[in-house]
């Protein structure tokens, strides 16, 4: 079901984000992401004058990992920022690698980037990195018996406990009555 109508407005802030996932041939996998914010609007910042629609931000990010999801390689940079000194805050994401995406990964992520050191709109787009990541491991998954219990249990709303989807995919977790 789409949103109701909206009330009159003019559009001001754009943001776009988009994530692919590939398979290497050497086994790992890849997980691109690139973040632009546009505004319909010019102005100045210190450093740079900013046209309308031309891009306030704009980083790209990859992570490669491997069978098991952990991060073998981590990289990101800034082409467009508010100041020039902005991108200097992508190179802290190496850090990311070592880190395996599985439950607390992101609070392991902000500790390694969040602060002064790193960049909050790379920073952003790991929730969704490490969703694409384990959506693009599926396939290698896809044909394996789930964990004991399913990972996948009590994290939404189709895959809570006592919802028909647990019953009919893993009735032995099944809690509705």
């Amino acid at each position: 079901m789409p949103l109701s109508p909206p009330a009159a407005r003019k559009a001001l802030h754009t943001r776009t984000i988009t994530l692919h996932g590939y398979q290497r041939d050497d086994g790992q996998f890849d997980v691109e992401a690139e973040i632009m914010d546009t505004k319909a609007y010019g102005f100045e910042t210190e450093d740079r004058i900013v046209a309308p629609g031309a891009p306030l931000h704009h980083m790209h990010a990859r992570i490669t990992v491997d069978h098991q999801m952990i991060i073998t390689k981590a990289e990101a940079s800034t082409e467009h920022g508010p100041f020039f000194i902005c991108s200097d805050g992508a190179d802290t994401f190496s850090r990311l690698e070592g880190l395996t995406i599985k439950a607390g990964f992101l609070r392991a992520a902000n500790e390694r980037l969040g602060g002064p050191e790193g960049c909050t709109h790379i920073r952003e787009l790991l929730q969704q990195m490490a969703t694409v990541a384990l959506q693009t491991t599926f396939v290698i998954r896809k044909d394996q018996p789930p964990s004991n219990p399913p990972r996948m249990l009590n994290t939404c709303h189709a895959y809570a406990a006592n919802r028909s989807v647990v019953q009919r995919k893993w009735p032995e977790f099944y809690t509705g009555g």
